[in-house]
């Protein structure tokens, strides 16, 4: 099976030469972009806040014959995420040409349970560490001569899921950014597209049930079928 998936990859198209920064890979669908790209040749870095987690991860894609580097960094810290693009530009040889922006997290509240704390928390995880990346990414991107920004948004940026209103709105201002960075980055041959994915099974939504307790969350049996 897994000979006659290579072979169909093979077949469909190549990605080898290409380099890729995929944030918080070792986990849900970062872990499945990681093996995707990887899949199809690509030279992979990935970063998660778990350095166990992160050599477990890296030890199974060298098995599979995966070419893929990791660092240990926090995406929701500005300083880590110079560190982190420094260690990009060192082993891709200041060349990048995919970069994919997948870290975030989430608290599920009422907006008026909400703290200070948490709006911060959830904004810089998801947005800041977006935005940031871009930025740092930008000449890599452009030295490159064909880059990519992917940003995994959420269908919670376009309609009301259930996801609380901070969630949302980072994945709303996500969207806009990937509007904004596509026009503006054109000219340096660097595209930008966000995803938006509906509830995924991964370990950032496996304390979050269907049926009564979003009931609950909601306040009404029909906002269970929201979308």
């Amino acid at each position: 099976m897994a000979n006659a998936e290579s072979s169909l990859k093979s077949w469909r198209w190549s990605l080898k030469g290409m380099t890729a920064l995929v944030t918080g890979g070792t986990r849900g669908i970062g872990h499945a972009i990681v093996e995707e790209l990887a899949g199809f040749g690509a030279a992979i870095h990935t970063c998660s806040r778990n350095e166990t987690e992160l050599n477990k991860c890296l030890q199974q894609w060298r098995n599979k014959g995966f070419v893929v580097t990791g660092s240990v960094i926090d995406a929701a810290v500005s300083a880590q995420r110079v560190k982190l693009m420094e260690e990009v530009g060192t082993i891709f040889n200041g060349r990048l040409n995919i970069l994919i922006n997948n870290v975030g997290t989430n608290v599920e509240k009422p907006t008026m349970e909400y703290s200070s704390e948490e709006f911060s928390k959830i904004m810089t995880t998801n947005f800041d560490s977006a935005y940031h990346l871009s930025q740092l990414a930008h000449p890599l991107l452009k030295a490159s001569g064909s880059g990519s920004i992917v940003f995994i948004s959420s269908v919670s940026g376009v309609v009301h899921v259930l996801s609380g209103s901070i969630y949302g709105a980072t994945k709303g201002a996500m969207n806009q950014l990937t509007r904004n960075l596509a026009c503006e980055w054109a000219k340096d041959n660097i595209r930008a597209n966000s995803v938006a994915p509906w509830y995924i099974k991964t370990s950032l939504v496996d304390h979050f049930h269907a049926g009564a307790e979003r009931r609950k969350f909601c306040g009404k049996d029909s906002c269970a079928n929201s979308s």
